[in-house]
């Protein structure tokens, strides 16, 4: 599946940072972990760490699927609000959910300070009412956040204005949120995981997949056996191809970055990560060379081809969004990127095991919150495998 289109910022900015070579022989692994992307990354940091041995294989370049095309946003709200996460799968569940979310945020910061890796900033999340019915969901998703132990403000419209120099009627100032480089993250993980052990193989095309009784066997497009003991998919939206089980809805999301501001920067308080209460939400954050990145204006996925007819359009309508909260600040664009994301009925991620895939894990991290549920099934997988036991893992299976 064609998950990109455009020229996302990240790419443009680092460039290529590794050369991985291709699957040339026939080999024998612990654990082979479909996609080189940030959940691929980080499950493998993870089982490396605990002393298996591990081998990544993507079918593209590394890092040039959904990784690159991610505007590198942790937040630990997921895509439905607290509040009616709880009526669908119970206070205590949704809290729980909410909660890993966020102590995955302090995970990523704790392993980016461990492998040296610096574009990675603690910064502040505000979720604002988009229009003024959304006053009433604002004051509830508060009272039920705080009332949870998050830490949170309430801020009414004069706040805003004062803090963030644009109009709401009310948003949740959260504590807990961070930016980062998705794309260079993954390299500098596998780099970190290299020097223990891994191995990782890009533009190899796994073709076939036997499974064994004690193991699998993964088979290239070139023939080569990849033979393991076990399989984790990282592969993502590319999943779905393959699942008899519909377990995702896809979406085309777009964004833009844009040139660096030279008119007056919008009083952006901390470098806060800015969303809203729209469906499909807009989001936005600052880079650390002084560019907005914004990104939204979701639509329905039917093919790349349609998607990417969309990129012009969408990046002026998201140029329009950002004007009206901002007219003081010109925003020009200079890329301009759409890629394919998907949402689950319950904003939750699908991670562990799948009854027709012996030996086989999943670390499907749908939905906005793909970096932090990359750290989530990271954990669990590895529990898994190592044979230890993870009390969240139900919250997330196949079968919920």
């Amino acid at each position: 599946m064609n998950l990109t289109t455009g020229y996302p910022y990240w790419l443009i900015n680092s460039g290529l940072q590794a050369n991985y070579p291709k699957l040339e022989q026939s080999v024998k692994t612990d654990v082979a972990i479909i996609g080189g992307g940030i959940s691929g990354a980080l499950t493998a940091y993870y089982l490396v760490n605990a002393g298996l041995n591990c081998i990544v294989v993507d079918a593209r370049t590394v890092g040039l699927g959904s990784t690159c095309a991610s505007t590198s946003l942790l937040q630990y709200e997921l895509d439905k609000p607290l509040c009616e996460l709880a009526n669908q799968i119970g206070l205590q569940t949704a809290v729980r959910s909410y909660r890993m979310c966020s102590e995955s945020i302090d995970t990523l910061q704790s392993i980016s300070q461990k492998i040296k890796f610096t574009p990675f900033e603690k910064q502040k999340s505000l979720f604002f009412a988009a229009y003024k019915k959304d006053k009433k969901l604002i004051e509830k998703e508060f009272l039920i956040r705080k009332k949870s132990g998050f830490q949170v403000q309430l801020l009414g419209e004069k706040e805003i204005q004062q803090q963030f120099g644009f109009s709401s009627p009310a948003a949740i100032l959260s504590e807990q949120g961070a930016t980062t480089d998705a794309y260079m993250f993954t390299h500098a993980l596998l780099k970190a995981s290299i020097k223990k052990g891994l191995q990782v193989f890009d533009r190899t095309v796994i073709s076939g997949i036997e499974y064994k009784k004690t193991g699998v066997k993964l088979i290239t497009e070139k023939g080569h056996i990849i033979t393991a003991n076990k399989i984790v998919n990282a592969s993502g939206y590319e999943i779905t191809e393959f699942l008899e089980k519909k377990i995702v809805n896809l979406h085309s999301t777009y964004a833009l970055a844009s040139e660096h501001i030279q008119s007056p920067m919008p009083v952006w308080k901390d470098k806060t990560l800015l969303w809203n209460t729209a469906d499909p939400y807009l989001y936005m954050r600052l880079t650390t060379d002084n560019r907005i990145i914004i990104g939204g204006r979701d639509e329905d996925f039917y093919s790349p081809g349609k998607r990417d007819k969309l990129i012009k359009k969408k990046s002026a309508l998201l140029k329009n969004d950002f004007s009206k909260l901002f007219p003081a600040t010109e925003l020009i664009p200079e890329f301009c990127w759409t890629g394919t994301f998907g949402s689950t009925k319950d904003a939750l991620p699908y991670i562990g095991t799948y009854a027709k895939t012996p030996h086989t894990y999943y670390a499907l991290g749908f939905g906005g919150n793909g970096i932090t549920f990359s750290v989530i099934a990271a954990e669990i997988i590895c529990d898994m495998i190592t044979g230890k036991k993870n009390k969240d893992a139900l919250l997330y299976s196949f079968n919920r």
